[in-house]
C-alpha cells in the first residue's frame, strides 16, 4: 500500500475531528503555559547575524501573565520579539487553515501546520498586494508528553525564514520552562530583511548589507536561561516606567 495513503487513513482513524483535535492540542500547550503566572529569570544572549555586531548580553527578565514584561540591562542590547513570550493561544491566533499533521523527527510529538494572517505581522508593507501575495506557512512542533512547544518554523513553500528551536527542562517537578533556545533567521531577499528589522526592534538596519541576487543569508541568536523565579507574586510595580529626569 503507498505510503501517503496508509498515512492519511491512520490519521483519519487516530484523528477523525482534526479541528476538535487541534483545539484539544493548543488548549491544553496553552494550560502548560499558564501554570506559570510570573517569573525572573537571566538570559544570556549572543548574536551572530551577518551586518550586525553585538558582544555577549546578560538580561535580567520579569514577566507577569498576561502581557507585563520588563527586562533590564547595561548598555545596548537586541532581543527578538517573536516567540520568547507570547502564549501558545496568542501565536495560534494569528495562523488560519491548521492542519494536523504527524512529525517523525521528535518522538512523543505532533505538527501543526497554518498560513500567517498578514495583519497579525509587524513587517510593514508597501502595498496591499504585497501584502496578500506575502503568506509565509508556520509549523509548530508540540511536544504532546510535556504540552510544550518544541520548535517553530516559518517558510515560503519549502524556504525556511525563520526557526526557533527551544530546550526545556523541569522545575520544582511541575514547571516546563525554557533552558536555551535556539533562533535563526534565513535571508534570501533584500526585503525580506525588514522583516527581522522589525522583529528586532528596528535596532537591526540589514538591508543595505544584503545583496537580493546571493545565496540565503543565515543569522543566529541563542539565548540561555538561568537562575529561575516561578511564582513568586512579582508587584506591578516593577513593571512600571519610572519618571525621567528633566
Amino acid at each position: 500500500m503507498n505510503k501517503k495513503i496508509l498515512l492519511f487513513m491512520l490519521i483519519t482513524i487516530i484523528y477523525p475531528n482534526k479541528l476538535s483535535e487541534i483545539d484539544r492540542i493548543i488548549k491544553k500547550t496553552n494550560n502548560q503555559y499558564l501554570l506559570v503566572n510570573d517569573f525572573e529569570t537571566t538570559m544570556n544572549v549572543s548574536l551572530n547575524v551577518p551586518g550586525f555586531r553585538m558582544p555577549k548580553k546578560k538580561y535580567k527578565v520579569y514577566y507577569k501573565y498576561p502581557k507585563k514584561i520588563k527586562i533590564n540591562t547595561k548598555g545596548f542590547g537586541v532581543l527578538p520579539k517573536t516567540g520568547l513570550f507570547t502564549s501558545p493561544a496568542d501565536n495560534f491566533d494569528n495562523l488560519k487553515g491548521l492542519k494536523l499533521l504527524f512529525h517523525n523527527e521528535t518522538p512523543n510529538s505532533i505538527l501543526i501546520s497554518g498560513t500567517v494572517i498578514s495583519d497579525s505581522l509587524k513587517a510593514q508593507f508597501p502595498n496591499e498586494y504585497a501584502k496578500l501575495t506575502f503568506n509565509p506557512i508556520v509549523d509548530v512542533v508540540v511536544d504532546t508528553s510535556r504540552w510544550i512547544i518544541r520548535s517553530v518554523t516559518t517558510r515560503i513553500d519549502t524556504v525556511k525564514l525563520f526557526e526557533i528551536i527551544n530546550n526545556f527542562e523541569i522545575f520544582e517537578n511541575k514547571y516546563y520552562m525554557p533552558i536555551n533556545s535556539k533562533i535563526e533567521y534565513y535571508i534570501k531577499d533584500a526585503k525580506l530583511a525588514n522583516w527581522l528589522n522589525n522583529d528586532l526592534g528596528g535596532i537591526m538596519k540589514m538591508g543595505e548589507s544584503i545583496n537580493s541576487s546571493s545565496d540565503v543569508v543565515q543569522g543566529t541568536i541563542k539565548i540561555s536561561y538561568d537562575n529561575y523565579k516561578l511564582n513568586r507574586g512579582i508587584p506591578d510595580k516593577i513593571f512600571m516606567e519610572r519618571p525621567q529626569n528633566k
